[in-house]
């Protein structure tokens, strides 16, 4: 049976998350998962802790969102930090010379920092795109639109939550056929033996996700104020 994956998720080592690793792990078990890749902004210093986590009945990938000069791109299997700001072909070749695979994220969402269509036709050294990824707003429309670019590039198609909660997780995935072993997981992603499945985020957990975020800059504003 293939390997369901969810392929991005952000944990607290991201400035907009509030996931820990235990919590992602126990989530994502929940949801049937056999495993999650780490993925957050432009640190790997989650992905660095998912080492003391790894068990042989769960696969935590390494990864990154790395913030290019056009948008947004995820490194997996990543243990190396990787500089933000870089132009995307270099972010990719950066990517792919430490064993990483580079992968556009949510290229046709709106409201966020991604790497339009018109971008990804400048021969950029991709390895697949992001197909399905639950907080694209307008999802379904979006996920059309993914699907096609990736097709249109000849890519592997990828799906994951990008979840900043603990409960979105798993609710994209991507179905891999390969053995529960990082490197064959690698090599199957880059040969494309992959499916892009899942489901928006309900608007009730992008409301919690908010309420969340206000309630923490409100804890850091008290904090400020009694200094």
């Amino acid at each position: 049976m293939p390997l369901k994956i969810d392929l991005h998720v952000h944990t607290c080592y991201s400035t907009d998350a509030f996931t820990t690793l235990k919590e992602a792990v126990f989530y994502a078990k929940r949801q049937g998962l056999d495993g999650v890749a780490i993925t957050d902004h432009n640190t790997i210093e989650g992905a660095l802790r998912t080492k003391k986590r790894r068990t042989e009945d769960f696969v935590l990938i390494p990864g990154i969102e790395v913030s290019t000069t056009k948008g947004h791109m995820l490194g997996l299997n990543i243990t190396e930090a990787i500089p933000e700001g870089l132009e995307p072909s270099e972010t990719a070749e950066i990517i792919r010379e430490t064993g990483g695979i580079a992968v556009a994220a949510h290229p046709s969402m709106l409201m966020k920092n991604s790497l339009r269509s018109h971008t990804l036709q400048k021969g950029i050294r991709l390895d697949a795109i992001e197909v399905v990824n639950s907080a694209s707003l307008p999802f379904f429309l979006s996920t059309y639109l993914n699907r096609r670019i990736a097709m249109g590039l000849g890519l592997p198609q990828t799906g994951g939550s990008d979840s900043h909660i603990p409960e979105t997780i798993g609710l994209a995935y991507t179905l891999i056929d390969a053995d529960p072993d990082l490197e064959k997981i690698v090599r199957s992603i880059r040969k494309g033996l992959t499916k892009a499945c899942g489901k928006p985020i309900p608007w009730r957990m992008r409301l919690d996700k908010i309420r969340r975020k206000k309630r923490e800059f409100n804890i850091s504003r008290a904090d400020i104020s009694r200094d």
